[in-house]
């Protein structure tokens, strides 16, 4: 080991690895910003790679912007501390069409609308694949127009423009084209203006395009349902590898064979014939935090093969697979569809009690609120209501001392339709 050593590894390459390893640890340091833009920059047009370093810019604290094609560059640009998403790394535009979009903003001006854009990429090499995936991936949010606007209009709008230009270049004007001439604009811009897509489309749009979500989360609004059925996330495994810095007091007691749940998003499925010719799959879900691999063998693959599709959430119940320079993962039992909880409220109203039932119903609300399983509080005076801080810990046998209180037709557990 020794004598390879003197030729595998030497001083002087030791000595340079040391030199960069400062440098860069220097820069992490002092210019976080700029150096996750370069990494980023790095894996330029790499899907896969790309929502890695995404992850740790949240570590960080350092914000994505989405990407804008009056602001971005080809690629990852530092805007005011926070990190500007290239167009270069947008799925299905190439860096070649990006360079002269952005060629062309610089020495003409801003795009003024997305029919502008339109008309000033005509002759560029900018396909509608291309224009499509710029729509999806937010970068026209600026116009006004919705993204399902543009989505529904932008191939007509595209196909007017050069129509126009071929029949100008071949001199065929009409006196028809001439009597029309002052409704050209009209014409040319007409778009078929839709309502937004929902937010779950928006997301997994984002998602297909950049890699990432940008604008949220899908299961955002499911924090608290997630983490009261489950107790496990991948920021718990990334600690457990070493990928974090460990906090005693949120650390769970992880170890081999331990029976954990965890809650995801299915991001992909590789499905495997084992010797025995019986189905595997490798199924890799996306919580809040971050990403995990689920191990599925034949028994449970056959009891939930109806709902192992990309984008399905799904709760994990399964076993904890620690094994040394690998990356933990979950052999799972059973796989179940999440089944989000509706959300409730608990109202009160006080317009016609007295002050003796008020008082009394101070000292309820002070005794039933808890710290888990709330459920947002609402005092309801006439027509002004007050919503109760913390919320109030809510079961069926509170609910029933509330209405005895107070009277079962002012104390009501509301559910959203």
């Amino acid at each position: 080991m020794a004598e390879f050593a003197k030729y595998a590894f030497n001083k002087s390459h030791a000595a340079a690895y040391a030199v960069v390893s400062y440098r860069t640890a220097y820069l992490k340091a002092y210019y976080p910003t700029e150096f996750m833009a370069a990494m980023l920059n790095s894996f330029l047009g790499n899907l896969d790679k790309v929502p890695d370093y995404i992850e740790e810019c949240k570590r960080l604290g350092i914000e994505i912007l989405k990407p804008d094609i009056n602001k971005s560059d080809t690629r990852f640009t530092v805007d005011q501390k926070q990190i500007r998403f290239g167009l270069g790394s947008i799925k299905n535009v190439g860096t070649a069409a990006v360079d002269e979009i952005v060629k062309e903003r610089k020495e003409n001006g801003d795009f003024k609308d997305f029919s502008d854009f339109c008309e000033r990429i005509e002759n560029l090499q900018v396909n509608k694949k291309c224009v499509e995936s710029l729509i999806k991936a937010g970068a026209f949010d600026g116009f006004g127009q919705t993204r399902k606007t543009l989505i529904a209009s932008f191939e007509r709008i595209i196909d007017t423009i050069n129509d126009s230009g071929k029949r100008s270049f071949a001199g065929q004007v009409s006196m028809f084209d001439l009597a029309a001439e002052s409704n050209v604009e009209e014409i040319k811009y007409n778009y078929t203006v839709l309502e937004e897509y929902n937010q779950k489309e928006m997301l997994f749009m984002e998602k297909e395009m950049l890699g990432i979500y940008i604008s949220g989360h899908p299961l955002e609004n499911m924090r608290t349902q997630i983490e009261a059925k489950t107790n496990l996330s991948t920021l718990d495994l990334r600690r457990l590898n070493g990928n974090e810095e460990l906090e005693e007091k949120s650390m769970p007691e992880l170890q081999d064979g331990k029976v954990v749940t965890i809650a995801g998003i299915i991001t992909s499925i590789k499905k495997k014939y084992t010797k025995n010719n019986t189905i595997m799959a490798f199924v890799t879900i996306e919580d809040l935090y971050g990403q995990a691999e689920i191990i599925v063998f034949d028994s449970c693959y056959q009891s939930s093969s109806s709902i192992l599709i990309n984008d399905s959430i799904v709760i994990v119940e399964g076993r904890l697979s620690i094994r040394e320079d690998d990356e933990p993962k979950i052999v799972a039992r059973t796989i179940k569809e999440f089944a989000e909880v509706k959300k409730k409220t608990f109202e009160v109203d006080i317009t016609n009690l007295t002050e003796e039932t008020k008082e009394r119903l101070k000292g309820a609300i002070r005794f039933f609120s808890g710290e888990k399983n709330n459920v947002p509080m609402q005092i309801k005076n006439k027509e002004k209501i007050d919503a109760i801080k913390g919320g109030i810990y809510m079961s069926p046998e509170i609910l029933i001392q509330f209405q005895e209180l107070v009277g079962e037709e002012n104390a009501v557990l509301k559910q959203e339709s």
